[in-house]
């Protein structure tokens, strides 16, 4: 593996940097002041720490460029980035990469960047339009075997994110298939936000490393599109955006709020499913940066019924918090310490790296933002509950993931009392985006429930919740597959939802032992369901409920719920440990008018069988029909 890239200092116009000069003393002296009267007042607590907002330290896994770097550094040290990270799955590097208002690239010289494992990409201006690439941001196919040119493929394609934009495509330079599209060629926990993208077409599939391959994304949000082809990708979801036109679909394709999107009338050829506004929408808060240098974070407000890009009529609605507002964190933080932040009413921001975890981080105060840079990573310690979210109107989780530890958790993350909380506020709800959960992987994962949201009105935007299928320790292989795992990397359930007035866009949730998704909560609204049965039963025995039933359902709403609405959704199955195993339905859901399934499908993989697609109705999937779905596009039954 090349040797880690070197940290570039944050790079700042001489603006800026002058303005910093002449105020920092009053920022530190300021800093001061408040850290004299915490102590004054509480011996035990530390103080706060000082935050320069004109040059905030993140720490050595961030880097800033401005549009003075020259375009040959800035080239050369994310070529060595990617190298560094296109083969990392399983790794503990975390990257964030930033750049400063301006341009970046050119006609002459375009800035051509490839994005791997657990890296982020974003602009620090106040809209995409402030930071312009003049070149590509893209990830091709990995390729697995035989030293890196055969099995290629982007099923796992995972941990990246890319943001807040504008991409002029310029592919000067490249191959001559490589310069008919910018590829983004990923699947789960990848994110696509606030991007302008023009001068080409966008392609969500690599056909040019080894031809068309497979791909199991993916999520756009709060973007301006050309031309999109889908091509391999099994399921999508672009939310609030503009897309010039839509090509392809392979089993579920889903859009909610697009200006452009295709009509669905012909469902399931092709299999689209186009809402026409979001009902409950919140951007992802953002790093930002103003005219004088001054750093703070941007935390978008909560929309209702919307349709297209926040940023059309100018900054996205919201309010911006100053950075110096912030207990901004390393690994070496104690979750004590971080916890004394939050107490004080600090926000949090988790700088890239890996937190070992042994007690729960709390977040108890309305409106409180926890913001993870460069896929963040709270990994449990010792059976600890890794993070709490109190009941309180407007708390934000952002850009975290979070993995079980080796000892067994009871929860990863709580949202709410399990006892019930106070009322909240319907149009400040509490927001998980882009917060990943992995149990398995790196080494053996065990929790009971990965996610588990008491609380009403909560918005979950963009979320993979994976039990590993394959990883690096304890996944003990035997002549049938994947033997051991059933009973080392364990994960009960992936997603409880007990509150009311909940809300999903884009739940994608994968591998658990007996219900992956559970709905308890009434008037729940989830817009793409994507899973992915566990791989690994054994025997019957170990995936037949106690009164008899085959399997568990994919997707589960409770048989006392009266109100439910899911919207384009899939359950596959892959029984590559015993094919012969069976699931009765993919979904099962009460019989009632009020709880209602638009759009839904099952599909074998290529072992296993799901007998119906849900209660009983709709066509079986198996071994002779592989990579074929059992669509039912209305249920109850019309």
């Amino acid at each position: 593996m090349p040797a880690p890239v070197p940290h570039a200092d944050n790079r700042h116009t001489s603006r800026a940097r002058t303005r910093r000069l002449a105020q920092v003393a009053a920022v530190a002296t300021g800093a001061a002041l408040i850290a004299s009267a915490l102590i004054a007042s509480s011996a035990t607590a530390a103080p706060p720490r000082a935050v320069d907002p004109f040059d905030p330290d993140f720490g050595p896994n961030v880097t800033i460029y401005s549009p003075d770097t020259p375009v040959a550094q800035i080239q050369s040290e994310l070529d060595a980035l990617h190298a560094q990270q296109v083969d990392a799955e399983m790794s503990s590097e975390r990257r964030a990469v930033y750049f400063l208002p301006g341009q970046y690239g050119s006609a002459a010289d375009p800035l051509q960047v490839k994005v791997g494992y657990y890296t982020e990409i974003a602009g620090l201006g106040a809209s995409p339009e402030d930071v312009t690439v003049h070149g590509a941001v893209e990830v091709y196919n990995r390729c697995l075997a035989d030293g890196g040119t055969a099995n290629c493929l982007a099923l796992v394609n995972f941990w990246r994110t890319i943001g807040n934009l504008s991409l002029d495509i310029d592919k000067a330079g490249q191959d001559g298939c490589r310069q008919s599209a910018e590829f983004w060629a990923v699947s789960q926990a990848v994110s696509m936000r606030r991007l302008d993208v023009s001068g080409g077409g966008l392609s969500l599939m690599d056909y040019c490393t080894a031809g068309p391959q497979y791909a199991s994304g993916g999520f756009i949000a709060d973007s301006r599109l050309p031309s999109v082809t889908n091509g391999s990708q099994q399921q999508w979801l672009i939310r609030n955006s503009e897309v010039a036109s839509w090509s392809n679909a392979v089993w579920n394709q889903v859009f909610s709020g697009v200006i452009g999107a295709p009509d669905d009338s012909a469902f399931p050829n092709p299999p689209y499913t186009t809402i026409d506004q979001t009902p409950v929408s919140r951007e992802k808060p953002y790093l930002s940066v103003d005219d004088d240098g001054r750093y703070s974070v941007r935390v978008p407000a909560a929309q209702h019924d919307s349709r297209g890009v926040s940023w059309a009529d100018g900054e996205t609605a919201g309010r911006s918090i100053p950075i110096e507002d912030f207990f901004i964190a390393t690994p070496d933080d104690s979750v004590k310490d971080i916890n004394n932040a939050l107490a004080r009413g600090q926000h949090l921001i988790l700088t890239p790296g890996v937190y070992d975890v042994d007690r729960t981080i709390q977040v108890k105060r309305a409106d409180t933002v926890v913001l993870g840079l460069g896929h963040a990573t709270l990994t449990a310690v010792g059976g600890a509950v890794p993070l709490e979210v109190k009941d309180a109107a407007g708390i934000v989780v952002a850009g975290v993931t979070i993995d079980a530890g080796t000892e067994l958790s009871p929860v990863l993350l709580r949202v709410g009392s399990p006892n019930g909380g106070k009322k909240l506020d319907a149009n400040n709800p509490i927001t998980l985006s882009d917060v990943y959960f992995r149990v398995g992987g790196p080494h053996i994962g065990k929790t009971t429930t990965a996610l588990e949201v008491n609380a009403d009105d909560v918005l979950i935007d963009h979320t993979w919740v994976w039990r590993g299928d394959h990883g690096i320790e304890g996944f003990t292989e035997g002549v049938n597959g994947d033997t051991d795992r059933w009973n080392t990397n364990t994960g009960t359930n992936g997603v409880i939802v007990n509150g009311d007035r909940v809300t999903a866009t884009g739940l994608f949730v994968e591998h658990f032992q007996r219900y992956n998704t559970v709905w308890n909560g009434e008037d729940g609204r989830v817009i793409l369901y994507q899973n992915e049965l566990p791989y690994d039963p054994p025997t019957q025995a170990d995936w037949t409920q106690p009164d008899g039933t085959l399997g568990y359902p994919g997707y589960k709403v409770a048989d006392d719920v009266a109100t439910h609405r899911l919207d384009g959704a899939g359950v596959y199955v892959f029984n590559q440990n015993n094919p012969s195993i069976l699931t009765a339905n993919g979904f099962e859901v009460p019989e009632t008018p009020g709880v209602q399934l638009h759009h839904i499908m099952t599909v074998n993989l290529s072992a296993g069988t799901v007998q119906h697609v849900v209660n009983g109705v709709g066509g079986q999937a198996d071994n002779g029909n592989t990579g074929t779905p059992q669509f039912v596009v209305d249920y109850p039954l019309p």
